[in-house]
């Protein structure tokens, strides 16, 4: 590859070397190895089914040691919310009172438009929405009935307006309340005070994208100030920008170079397995991930702390078997019957079977083997049962080592055209929500370097398109899928109650969120 002056300066601005570049070619050339998925994760096989009293119990525990952890809220929160509008854009883009306009409205594909238009005074947003100076003494509903509707998509999604399409989710009206703060930002506070602490003391981390970040700062500030009296608590909340080397080069459908008109490189995002930098910068014990538009109003939060709460349990429940197992092999209280005992846990309990040649090795070969296996970051995964939402699922898969562990894996990663692997697919009856606590201290109290727990052949490539013309791109590992893919997994069973996510604008209309 002959690289141009103008190149090896865009790569060193974003910290990426050549070699990095170069070995991104490749990748997009020979793609990325499927994933061999072995079998389903079900109750009894890979997943946990607490009972009441096991929860109970859970919580008890949680809520005991909490009070001697650091802990934090992770929330991924990049990112603008345009494509939850993309039904209403296209709307926008065509003339108003075309012949096109009217078979779009009356197409079964903009259905979802007709009932935004038909609901719109359910949204939280609507009162906001009035008040814009486009629709400001203007009457809504007679604009509908009249299909009128370009000032008021501009009004909901352009600058002139609330701006809707281009701001980031975190920052949008999702639940009415008295005093109208009913954004997933404040949401997210308000749920950090319920499960994600012990004390009095709430930490926070969102992830948000540069453009955004002071509109972040702003509205964070405006919140704290209500809810720190309101709960007599302190917010710690912090931001992180995704880092720029994490970005990735793009290529042609022909894997050379993409380039600008001007002859620079074109770079992607990473996509959310970039954010295991992020993460890695975290000083916590434990850390509970969950998605930025995954949230409900008040008067529903209760089932989501309970489980929450109980997921916390059930790491810390583990960590201590781990720590206890760790500390005997450290003190040389090693013995067959302890090899034993460990092969037990790691099997039965972690899900994890070690592959064929560890049956070939030594004792003290064997303990070591357990040793580094148990001396990983761990995490406790709610697993929902599917019902056609979008997710990863939970897997058995087989590793680059020939061991077997429990995976989220997406559809992105197995080979679909396999009638084997299809097979298993068919018996998967759960999905993953992005809803994890995390250990990522070892047993002795120092932090993991989360960067060396990845599976650097979990990413993938998708197609895109810029000014018109189609490119590839490289997606790193996912947060949740390949760069956790070295970390000791459970998964427990969570009701469904605790999953409501907004990916389009009319999922605000769900009983959920009204």
């Amino acid at each position: 590859m002959n690289w141009t002056e103008q190149d090896i300066k865009q790569l060193k601005e974003k910290n990426i070397s050549i070699k990095q570049a170069e070995a991104q070619i490749e990748r997009f050339k020979k793609g990325f190895p499927y994933l061999k998925i072995t079998d389903a994760a079900t109750i009894g096989r890979g997943i946990i089914r607490l009972s009441e009293n096991e929860i109970v119990q859970n919580i008890r525990k949680y809520n005991f040691e909490s009070r001697k952890l650091k802990i934090i809220k992770f929330v991924p929160a990049s990112g603008a919310a345009s494509r939850m509008f993309k039904v209403l854009f296209e709307l926008l883009e065509v003339e108003e009172g075309s012949g096109k306009f009217k078979k779009l409205m009356s197409d079964s594909s903009f259905s979802a438009a007709a009932n935004f238009f038909k609901n719109i005074e359910k949204f939280a947003f609507y009162d906001d929405l009035a008040n814009t100076d486009i629709l400001k003494g203007k009457n809504i509903k007679q604009l509908i009935k009249d299909r009128n509707l370009h000032d008021i998509l501009k009004a909901l999604l352009l600058p002139e307006g609330l701006n809707y399409g281009n701001k980031p989710k975190g920052l949008l009206k999702f639940h009415k309340y008295d005093n109208g703060m009913g954004t997933p930002t404040r949401e997210h506070l308000v749920e950090g005070t319920l499960y994600a602490s012990g004390t009095s003391e709430i930490y926070i981390h969102f992830t948000v994208s540069p453009e955004h970040m002071n509109d972040f700062k702003q509205h964070v500030e405006f919140l704290k100030k209500h809810f720190e009296a309101h709960f007599a608590v302190n917010y710690f909340v912090s931001f992180s920008l995704q880092k720029p080397q994490t970005d990735t080069i793009a290529v042609d459908l022909n894997n050379q170079v993409f380039r600008n008109e001007d002859g620079s490189l074109v770079f992607r995002p990473g996509g959310h397995g970039a954010l295991i930098e992020n993460m890695n910068e975290l000083k916590a014990d434990l850390i509970f991930i969950k998605n930025i538009d995954n949230v409900v109003p008040d008067r529903l939060k209760e089932e989501t702390t309970k489980h929450k709460k109980a997921l916390a349990g059930v790491l810390i429940n583990f960590k201590e078997k781990i720590i206890n197992y760790l500390q005997r092999i450290e003190n040389k209280n090693t013995d067959n019957q302890l090899v034993v005992e460990v092969e037990n846990f790691l099997r039965n309990e972690l899900c994890f079977i070690p592959g064929d040649n560890y049956h070939q090795l030594s004792v003290q070969e064997k303990i070591d083997y357990l040793y580094n296996k148990l001396n990983r970051p761990l995490r406790v995964c709610g697993m929902v049962k599917n019902e056609g939402e979008p997710g990863g699922g939970p897997f058995w898969a087989k590793n680059n080592d020939g061991s077997i562990s429990l995976q989220i894996v997406e559809s992105s990663q197995i080979d679909l055209n396999n009638s084997k692997i299809q097979k298993i697919v068919n018996q998967a009856t759960h999905f993953n929500p992005v809803d994890l606590v995390c250990c990522v201290k070892d047993y002795k109290g120092n932090k993991f370097d989360l960067t060396k727990y990845i599976d650097e052949n979990t990413g993938f490539i998708s197609e895109k398109s810029k000014n018109g013309k189609a490119l590839k791109a490289l997606e790193l590992p996912g947060l949740w899928n390949g760069a956790m893919s070295d970390w000791n997994t459970i998964f427990v069973e969570v009701p469904i109650e605790t999953f409501n996510p907004v990916k389009v604008v009319n999922d605000l209309l769900r009983p959920e969120h009204q």
